[in-house]
């Protein structure tokens, strides 16, 4: 018999992330599911109280439309074999039985600012990693490796506390070849980008007011073009952009990439869509400095999901 991987999926950048490894893990017998969660998390998701996050329902339905048109298996909540291997974007939230099996951990993209949660959480153990955001990703040590996307990412995981003989720079799929998104057709060039954040849907304080504005002087009489966050109340945002940035153009849906490859320069918060902008060269506005950013940035190597994959099989061939 062939051996079993699970590939745990979430939102449409870990789901196609997921995809991407698979395509090089073929002679395994592969199975996918959904974010999920056990105990009180669990519970919640299925009460639909969880819909901000990846355990929302709407997520989950838009990974399941997303698997079941590759015709890939699925497992939703990984019940339905004993895997040998797990694969995932996330370890801040780990269901009891994803433990029993070896697991891989791949980062997703961008992660969160340190707060105060994130300092409760890494010197407590009753305070739950989710709680701080992805600024605690890495730290469950649940894992057997953990993939990243640049040394920069490598030296920053280690500074938090995770183990650095875990930690393979294999760069990520999705920001690993960057250049593809300079060959496009949307309508639109040589604006100032802004990218939201759906802070206010998970309960982060934003004046929003005062940020518009402060867009409205950085571009300095360009053109500004909104491409709002997915999770984002889109009949608020669109009302408030064009209330105090009349002009502007909005997009809710559509290609953030190529937006980002057409734009002069880019305005976001701690979104993954900055490694975009760092990797086409474009000036981008972020609250990080340009060198650091750099560091971080993903390599552009064309091979993460390639990569990856062979960390997983070395792995589960251990």
């Amino acid at each position: 018999m062939r051996k079993k991987i699970l590939f745990v999926c979430g939102s449409m950048n870990q789901t196609t992330q997921m995809h991407q490894i698979s395509e090089h893990l073929r002679e395994y017998d592969q199975w996918f599911t959904p974010f999920f969660s056990d105990g009180l998390l669990g519970k919640a998701s299925d009460l639909g109280m969880l819909e901000f996050t990846i355990m929302g329902k709407k997520r989950a339905s838009k990974a399941i439309d997303y698997l079941t048109s590759h015709n890939l298996q699925l497992d939703i909540g990984g019940t339905l074999h004993r895997y040998d291997l797990v694969v995932t974007c996330t370890d801040l939230i780990v269901p009891k039985h994803i433990k029993r099996t070896k697991i891989v951990l791949v980062q997703e993209g961008m992660t969160e600012p340190e707060t105060i949660l994130f300092h409760l959480a890494r010197n407590f153990r009753w305070v739950p990693r989710w709680i701080a955001g992805t600024a605690m990703t890495g730290l469950s040590d649940t894992y057997e490796k953990f993939c990243v996307a640049s040394e920069g990412y490598r030296d920053l995981f280690i500074s938090k506390g995770v183990r650095p003989e875990k930690i393979e720079v294999t760069s990520i799929p999705n920001f690993d070849n960057c250049e593809r998104f300079l060959e496009n057709d949307f309508e639109h060039r040589d604006y100032v980008l802004v990218c939201t954040s759906d802070n206010r849907e998970t309960f982060i304080y934003e004046n929003r007011k005062r940020n518009i504005r402060k867009y409205l002087d950085m571009a300095d009489g360009r053109q500004l073009l909104f491409k709002l966050h997915p999770n984002e109340n889109v009949v608020r945002a669109t009302r408030e952009i064009e209330l105090y940035a009349p002009g502007s153009i909005v997009y809710a849906e559509g290609k953030t990439e190529e937006m980002i490859a057409n734009s002069q320069m880019m305005i976001a918060q701690f979104s993954s869509t900055i490694f975009v902008g760092s990797a086409l060269n474009k000036p981008v506005y972020c609250g990080l400095e340009p060198d650091y950013l750099k560091r971080l940035t993903p390599l552009q190597n064309r091979s993460a999901a390639r990569k990856i994959a062979e960390v997983c099989r070395e792995v589960i061939e251990k």
